[in-house]
């Protein structure tokens, strides 16, 4: 890993990421943290330089939609507990799953736009489980 990856993981870690799990408590009225598997982005710029807005900004427009109303706030207050991501090589190994208050979601970070769930699949997971 280089200086680059090194500081773009210290700027997620202690700049974009806290921020995000603000806006999530604004949003649904409670933070909800991430969990991040850094050595599968470690040696990949470009899909750290992807990953804010891939998952975390696709997310919270996911729950901007579910929490229009005190019923959907609660419901994620309720289920969602924890946001875990990582980063996976090609689309084929792509997934998201929302089991145990755990939303998981493994992009291909690195082929941009092609390599993430739309804000739509990830509120339809959440929907079917909330």
């Amino acid at each position: 890993m280089g200086l680059a990856e090194r500081r773009k993981i210290k700027e997620l870690q202690e700049t974009t990421l806290p921020g995000r799990v603000k806006e999530i408590e604004e949003i649904c009225g409670a933070p909800i943290p991430y969990e991040v598997d850094w050595d599968s982005l470690a040696d990949d710029a470009e899909a750290l330089n992807f990953l804010d807005n891939i998952s975390c900004h696709r997310l919270n427009m996911a729950l901007r939609v579910i929490c229009q109303d005190d019923l959907g706030k609660e419901a994620v207050r309720d289920s969602l507990k924890k946001i875990k991501l990582a980063n996976v090589r090609d689309k084929a190994d792509m997934k998201m799953t929302f089991d145990g208050g755990v939303l998981e979601m493994r992009c291909a970070y690195a082929l941009r736009t092609d390599g993430m769930f739309s804000d739509g699949d990830i509120r339809n997971l959440l929907m079917q489980k909330l």
